[in-house]
């Protein structure tokens, strides 16, 4: 449960213990409450961003209380799909104890980002909202929360790249013991990350940072820049994708296409990247006039609704002065 991870060549050691509380003997893992922690910031982040976007608050809670389960659901049978051995019992049979078990991570993001825009599909078309509007705000969500998430896998110690004698290496005995039981060290490797002289990629952090910047880029697009709706949703699947596409291929733990060397979400990575670039160079040539951005749209729909509503409430009035004119003739 308790890991010792030091980066000698900055001076700092953390000891970290995966479990964060045992009330009444039940183990909350540190893991989770990070995931928690991404997912209640990025509500409260979108739930301020989204009126400026013309999503309200009522249309996000619609889309959470479908998308946040689900997202979870999608993101382990991701990770179980291309993992599909570690699940197995000795006699061949799929262990399902095991698919539930989440404690020592085994979280794919892609799947879960995958499963998120599918519910926020089907929320649009019952809310009748357009895809693209709602998927600016989801991505500003999902970048706060892969960048907070990430962390989640520092304290588990996973999610690492291979080996680099950088200033900013990181080292433990689980990482040493991992990479000798995967044959990427000999008895002469395994001895040098033990005593610091060599470590790994602290591939963890590196996409976190990368998601922050991201996040601030995006942020500064929808203040000053945004011209169509999906061109926040296309910066993050272009950044993201990128991002994942180099630091994947620095990983020791990549999910591979069956027994092939191909990485899975490093194809995935730059695959969505090169699309949504493409998309948004599309959508930036042939975009619409201004008042055609979805928060436009439906403040002028409001603004109709409220002036039908009030046009209403005169008549009715004009007609009660009427009748009561009436009555005292």
């Amino acid at each position: 449960m308790i890991n010792t991870v030091s980066f000698p060549g900055l001076g700092l050691e953390f000891t970290l213990n995966r479990v964060a509380a045992s009330p009444f003997g039940f183990n909350i893992y540190w893991y989770a409450v990070i995931i928690v922690a991404g997912a209640v910031l990025a509500w409260f982040y979108c739930s301020r961003k989204g009126p400026k976007l013309g999503i309200s608050d009522d249309d996000l809670t619609d889309l959470l209380i479908f998308a946040v389960p689900l997202a979870l659901v999608g993101a382990r049978l991701y990770y179980i799909l291309f993992y599909l051995d570690l699940f197995k019992n000795e006699d061949g049979s799929l262990s399902f104890s095991r698919m539930l078990d989440v404690r020592d991570g085994g979280l794919a993001i892609y799947g879960g980002v995958i499963a998120a825009v599918i519910v926020l599909f089907f929320v649009c078309r019952y809310k009748k909202i357009p895809f693209l509007a709602f998927a600016d705000l989801g991505g500003m969500g999902l970048l706060i929360g892969q960048c907070i998430g990430r962390w989640g896998n520092f304290v588990n110690v996973e999610a690492y790249g291979g080996l680099t004698d950088l200033p900013w290496r990181m080292c433990s005995e689980k990482i040493a013991n991992e990479l000798y039981a995967k044959g990427l060290v000999d008895a002469a490797g395994w001895q040098q990350v033990m005593d610091g002289t060599l470590g790994v990629h602290p591939t963890f952090f590196y996409e976190s940072a990368w998601n922050l910047v991201g996040f601030l880029l995006i942020v500064l697009i929808s203040r000053k820049w945004r011209k169509f709706d999906g061109q926040l949703f296309f910066t993050y699947l272009a950044w993201y994708g990128v991002g994942r596409g180099i630091i994947e291929g620095m990983r020791t733990d990549s999910l591979y296409f069956m027994n092939t060397p191909i990485r899975v979400s490093q194809v995935l990575g730059f695959a969505s990247a090169l699309v949504a670039a493409a998309l948004w160079v599309w959508f930036y040539l042939h975009r619409p006039a201004p008042d055609q951005l979805w928060v436009h749209r439906r403040a002028a729909m409001e603004a109709a609704k409220a002036a039908s509503q009030q046009a209403d409430t005169d008549e009715n009035r004009d007609k009660e002065d009427e009748d009561n004119g009436s009555d005292h003739h």
